[in-house]
């Protein structure tokens, strides 16, 4: 089944100079990318986007960091397109993802760890709605 998932390629990301390396990484493993938009998160817009984290230790690390830099946010589709996405940007903490993926080839730890992807399909859908209008959704 063709579905949807958001994708931000994160502040430790871009300022690397990993956008390039992560995009062909999106493209060398079928997604279409319906969007895609380099932004600048302001700390309300990270603190509502990771809102479900608030009584979390990180939360006020996690949004400091998103408001941090500049950010690019995707949205994706592909069969089983979360999944597939979680598959392969790899395990949250870099030093347990699998070869190849994403956050072992691009992270630096656990807390600046390259990129964010949905974990349902019910969340991407309310995260891609965040950051595109439906007439961004090429």
């Amino acid at each position: 089944m063709t579905n949807r998932t958001f994708a931000i390629i994160k502040p430790d990301a871009v300022k690397n100079n990993y956008v390039g390396n992560i995009y062909n990484h999106i493209l060398e493993e079928g997604f279409t990318i319906l969007s895609a938009k380099l932004i600048k998160m302001s700390k309300y817009q990270a603190e509502q986007f990771y809102l479900i984290h608030k009584d979390r230790p990180f939360y006020d690390e996690l949004t400091s960091f998103m408001s941090s830099g500049r950010c690019m946010v995707l949205a994706l589709e592909k069969d089983n397109a979360v999944e597939n996405w979680r598959t392969v940007i790899g395990a949250t903490n870099p030093d347990d993802a699998n070869d190849g993926t994403i956050r072992k080839l691009y992270a630096s730890s656990l807390g600046e760890n390259a990129v964010h992807g949905s974990d349902s399909n019910e969340n991407a859908l309310k995260e891609i709605s965040f950051f595109f209008s439906y007439s961004e959704l090429i």
